[in-house]
């Protein structure tokens, strides 16, 4: 059976309101807030940092963590995301979103070669890998 990828309608709603996220890279990193957008029915954070003990590398590790929505905490695997034309929407979307002046310097940084170089999508829950017999053996 397949997992249902993507979030809620509510649990988006939420996300598209809030100003932040929550999430945990790994199962070794602790819940942080982060800055995220919804484009396509589907959310994406950038790391502004690029710290080497932060979360985006955490996940380059380790693609599987968690968000919090709410009271909920959900299970989430995060996958780069590489196309250019959802890169720059991507981008307008950090502008449009946190706009504040105060806001807006991060948010303009966030579209810079180096943050947008770390674009990941959060998909809903985990896939296990199973492996073939073949794989099993060596073959």
């Amino acid at each position: 059976m397949k997992l249902k990828r993507q979030l809620a309608d509510e649990m988006l709603e939420a996300l598209r309101e809030s100003s932040g996220l929550w999430i945990r890279a790994g199962s070794e990193h602790r819940f942080i807030g982060i800055w995220h957008v919804v484009v396509k029915e589907r959310v994406f954070v950038r790391s502004w940092s690029v710290k080497e003990k932060g979360w985006y590398r955490a996940f380059l590790k380790e693609p599987n963590g968690a968000i919090q929505v709410g009271k909920q905490e959900i299970q989430i695997e995060a996958k780069r995301a590489r196309d250019k034309k959802l890169r720059d929407a991507i981008d307008q979307a950090y502008l449009e979103k946190y706009k504040t002046p105060g806001a807006l310097k991060y948010a303009k940084d966030l579209g810079s070669a180096k943050s947008r170089a770390t674009t990941m999508e959060l998909v809903v829950g985990v896939e296990k890998r199973r492996s073939t017999k073949k794989e099993k053996s060596g073959r």
